[in-house]
C-alpha cells in the first residue's frame, strides 16, 4: 500500500490495486472564509496549496470515501471536479442523498461488511469532540481496509480518542493508522479531532502499528503544530512508530 497526504485529511491511498480519494477538499488556498469562533479569523481556508495539482489528484482514482460533510472533507471544488458516475462510498444515509443531490450518481453506504472489488471496507465509529460540542459537530465515521495481500489500514476520520476507537484497535488490530491530529478547536467546547494525548493513546494501545498524524496547519482552527506534535513525540520516545507528514509527502508499506 501506499498512502499520500495531500492536504489537510484528504488522502490518496493505494491498497490491493486500487487507488482511493479519502476526504476531497481541493479548493485554492484561500477560498472560502474562515471557521467562526475560532482561531486565525484573519486567514481564509485552505490555509495552504494543494502541494500537487488536482489532476495528479484525481488520475486514475476507483473510488472516493468521504467520512462526513463537513467543508474541509467534501468541498464545492470537489463536487466540480470529481467525475459524476465515479464510486462514491459515504458514512449514512443521510450523506449520500446530499452526495446524490450533488450529482452524483453511483453513491452507496458504507457499512461493517462492505466489499469494493475484493477490498473489504468496515465503516467504524467516531465521535467529533466531547459533550455538547457533538451536537454541534455531528455524526462521522471512519473505515478500515482489509485485503489478504495487504497489511490492515484504520483510517480513523475527525475523532477524539474514545472507547470505540480502542475497540477498533482490538478487534481488527490494525499495522497503519491514519489519525486526524491537528486539535482543532472553537474557541469553546475543546477538541474536535485528537490532540496529542489522544496520539499517545493510540500509540500506547497499538504499539507495533505506525502511526500517521495528518489534518494539520491546513485549516484556520488548527492548534497543534507538526512543529509541536514531532517534540512531544521525540520527549514520549515514539519517533519510531508516529509519522507527521508534509503535505504531499507519502510512505509505502
Amino acid at each position: 500500500m501506499n498512502i499520500q497526504l495531500i492536504r489537510n485529511a484528504t488522502l490518496v491511498v493505494h491498497y490491493a490495486g486500487k487507488k482511493f480519494l479519502i476526504d476531497p477538499f481541493l479548493a485554492e488556498k484561500g477560498t472560502y472564509p474562515p471557521f467562526p469562533n475560532s482561531l486565525r479569523q484573519n486567514q481564509k481556508n485552505p490555509l495552504v496549496s494543494l502541494p500537487t495539482s488536482i489532476d495528479n489528484v484525481l488520475k486514475n482514482i476507483d473510488a472516493v470515501i468521504v467520512t462526513h460533510l463537513h467543508l474541509d472533507h467534501w468541498d464545492d471544488a470537489a463536487k466540480e471536479v470529481l467525475p459524476k458516475d465515479i464510486k462514491m462510498f459515504v458514512q449514512n444515509q443521510e450523506d449520500a442523498k446530499a452526495v446524490r443531490n450533488d450529482g452524483f450518481q453511483n453513491v452507496e453506504v458504507l457499512h461493517e461488511g462492505t466489499v469494493f472489488e475484493d477490498i473489504r471496507l468496515i465503516k467504524t465509529l467516531g465521535e467529533h469532540g466531547r459533550g455538547e460540542i457533538l451536537k454541534l459537530a455531528g455524526e462521522v465515521c471512519g473505515v478500515v481496509f482489509k485485503h489478504q495481500n495487504e497489511k490492515t489500514l484504520y483510517v480513523a476520520g475527525d475523532t477524539v480518542w474514545y472507547g470505540p476507537v480502542l475497540e477498533v484497535i482490538e478487534t481488527h488490530k490494525p499495522e497503519i493508522i491514519v489519525v486526524n491530529g491537528g486539535d482543532n478547536q472553537f474557541l469553546q467546547g475543546g477538541s474536535l479531532v485528537m490532540g496529542k494525548e489522544d496520539i499517545f493513546e493510540v500509540c500506547n494501545a497499538a504499539p507495533n502499528a505506525m502511526i500517521i498524524s495528518v489534518h494539520m496547519e491546513a485549516v484556520n482552527h488548527w492548534t497543534l503544530s507538526r512543529e509541536e506534535l514531532k517534540s512531544f513525540i521525540k520527549e514520549k520516545d515514539i519517533s519510531s512508530n508516529i509519522l507527521v507528514p508534509d503535505d504531499g509527502e507519502s510512505y509505502s508499506f
